[in-house]
């Protein structure tokens, strides 16, 4: 098969790879329907990560199973399915409690910018749809195995409710798809935090009552300016670096909360402030698979269409592009089709 692998910062080939095949008694391969780059794909791209060996990458897919382990009994060949990065058997008291991204046997995703997919722990991590969807209802069902999940975790972890403010620090495609989330759980007023046109106007299309374009204090003294100089009920924070950890926290009221969903970059949070702050912070991977079969109605009812943070569509071999795309903000984000 052919599959996209990282060689270095800014050097992402599509090269020949081995076919998936069944290892454990609970895989299962699927053929990929689509996949895409993800702002979190970008931080190894730009070198803030390092990159190690060349090796495969990509973590969101949809797809229609090949073939499956002996003890996958819900999920069989020519299904279609959607998953989430990272697996869950679904059984283990973190899956029950509703954190499937912290699995006892969680294995991360990373090579589904690929023909072909192994999907370890199929039975708990993968979600069927009752028939194969329309073409158009695809890039919003993979949407929903990564940024949808993710935004929505962030609303909940943010502890979004119906009348309340909340703020999404971030315009990528999770921020954007966290002010879905937000309308979805009711807020009332939602603001944006952009300086992208095209970005800001996805925004305000999918629920944002406000656009703030200022960064850093000026940022967070806009957003005390548009809340009574109290700050918001709830903050998204979507990006992952130090300063748009401290807009987040220090945009939030006191007995406010933050949901951070972007992976940390040399954040620190210091522990009087916190504490003073009276805001409550809760973040990580996001338990996707917790939120799929809901996720996946809204979609296929027309509820949300997350998928339209796919601004490029390329084809798979075009991955190199993607990349490069996203990296200079050519793209919000980029859609691959094998």
């Amino acid at each position: 098969m052919r599959g996209a692998v990282i060689h270095a910062p800014g050097d992402v080939r599509f090269e020949s790879l081995d076919d998936p095949k069944i290892i454990e008694p609970t895989d299962a391969v699927i053929r990929t329907v689509a996949t895409c780059v993800c702002g979190s794909d970008l931080w190894p791209y730009r070198g803030l990560e390092p990159v190690g060996d060349p090796h495969p990458m990509g973590h969101e897919y949809v797809g229609i199973v090949e073939e499956v382990g002996r003890e996958v009994t819900h999920v069989g060949p020519g299904q279609f399915v959607v998953g989430s990065f990272a697996t869950s058997d679904n059984t283990c008291a973190n899956c029950l409690g509703g954190w499937q991204s912290s699995c006892l046997n969680r294995e991360f995703m990373s090579t589904c910018q690929a023909d072909y997919v192994r999907i370890p722990n199929a039975h708990g991590t993968l979600v069927v749809t009752e028939q194969h969807p329309h073409a158009e209802m695809v890039p919003s069902l993979l949407a929903v195995s990564d940024v949808m999940g993710t935004g929505w975790y962030a609303a909940l972890a943010a502890e979004v409710k119906p009348g309340s403010t909340a703020v999404v620090v971030g315009d990528g495609a999770v921020g954007l798809c966290g002010v879905i989330a937000a309308k979805e759980l009711g807020a009332e007023r939602i603001i944006a935090m952009s300086r992208h046109e095209s970005r800001q106007k996805l925004a305000l299309e999918f629920g944002a009552t406000d656009i703030v374009s200022e960064r850093g204090d000026d940022g967070v003294a806009r957003i005390k300016d548009l809340t009574g100089g109290i700050g918001a009920d709830s903050v998204l924070e979507c990006v992952g670096t130090a300063e748009s950890m401290s807009q987040a926290l220090h945009s939030a009221r006191p007995g406010g909360n933050v949901g951070f969903v972007g992976v940390p970059h040399e954040v620190a949070v210091d522990g009087q402030e916190l504490f003073f702050s009276q805001v409550g912070l809760r973040g990580g991977p996001a338990p996707v698979r917790r939120y799929l079969p809901d996720l996946i109605d809204r979609v296929l009812t027309g509820r949300i269409n997350p998928g339209k943070v796919f601004d490029l569509t390329l084809s798979l071999d075009q991955v190199a592009e993607g990349y490069k795309a996203m990296d200079e903000r050519r793209a919000i984000k980029a859609l691959l089709k094998p």
